[in-house]
């Protein structure tokens, strides 16, 4: 009845900082890498962005 589906997102890597968190997450569809961060009432998320400025993006299985 229901299919199994992959999940979308997936953390990479996480690290706690005190009352926070800094995780990389990673979209599996386009293999783009985010950078999430979490703590107490606030939160943010963006493109992880390697040396040169470009975005980091982890090879995809199509």
């Amino acid at each position: 009845m229901f299919e199994k589906k992959e999940k979308r997102f997936i953390v990479k890597e996480s690290h706690g900082l005190g009352m926070g968190a800094v995780q990389i997450i990673v979209d599996t569809v386009t293999g783009v890498n985010y950078l999430n961060t979490v703590g107490g009432a606030s939160q943010g998320l963006t493109p992880l962005l390697d040396e040169n400025g470009n975005i980091v993006i982890d090879k995809t299985e199509e």
